[in-house]
């Protein structure tokens, strides 16, 4: 019986991997890879010649089965994505699932999770917290929000530069404009930023410095 190894790689620095995740990467006999381009930059850096795959998003319902069935017969599988831990907001629940389900040992490795540096640094309760990761982007988005106006725990949201100042309005709506959020942008890179405030105040900021790169957003419960 072979096995799955969910591993995590870096969001942004590549020097932020574990030694662990490096050597499971060279020792597999392959690599799923959410994008095998962006994937093998960082396979080059430490010198990882192990076979790649795609797997993603568009192609995992058609390709799972297969895949759990070469684990059965005793390949070993590592899971990555472009960035980040599998199965958060990426590939790899549907994989793990029917690993569980056929009996196939699955291993996660810790690593880089962008929501995780974005909570501590946010400056907000992160006793307790919830991560709604991406909202839906039309059916069912009010309705989610309108639940979410009565958490009292601290949310957690995936959102992209381009959605983000239409989201911090709809935001102004449903929590109040006094509520605090902070925006983590390029967490580890190069132009690394958080902006802190009210919604009010951090809406300003982005409707008159449009936001760059990936961004995690960390909002006050009720």
């Amino acid at each position: 019986m072979g096995k799955l190894y969910l591993v995590p790689t870096p969001i942004g620095n590549l020097e932020d991997i574990t030694l662990r995740a490096i050597r499971i990467l060279k020792e597999v006999d392959v690599i799923l890879a959410e994008d095998t381009r962006t994937s093998g930059k960082l396979l080059k850096q430490y010198d990882i010649s192990t076979p790649m795959h795609s797997h993603h998003m568009h192609n995992e319902h058609k390709t799972v089965e297969n895949i759990v069935k070469r684990m059965q017969g005793g390949e070993i599988v590592a899971l990555i994505t472009d960035a980040g831990t599998p199965a958060i907001s990426d590939p790899g629940f549907l994989l793990t699932r029917a690993c569980v389900a056929a009996g196939v040992e699955v291993d996660c490795l810790p690593g880089a999770t962008a929501f995780v540096p974005a909570l501590v640094n946010s400056g907000l309760p992160n006793d307790k917290f919830v991560f709604e990761g991406f909202l839906p982007v039309k059916k069912g988005r009010q309705s989610r929000l309108q639940i979410l106006a009565e958490e009292t725990r601290t949310m957690i949201f995936y959102e992209s530069p381009h959605k983000l100042v239409k989201s911090l309005a709809q935001f102004v709506e449903i929590f109040g404009e006094e509520r605090k959020i902070s925006v983590s942008r390029e967490i580890s890179k190069l132009h690394e930023e958080t902006v802190r405030g009210s919604l009010a105040e951090v809406l300003l900021h982005f409707e008159n410095k449009p936001p760059k790169g990936e961004l995690v957003v960390v909002l006050a419960g009720k």
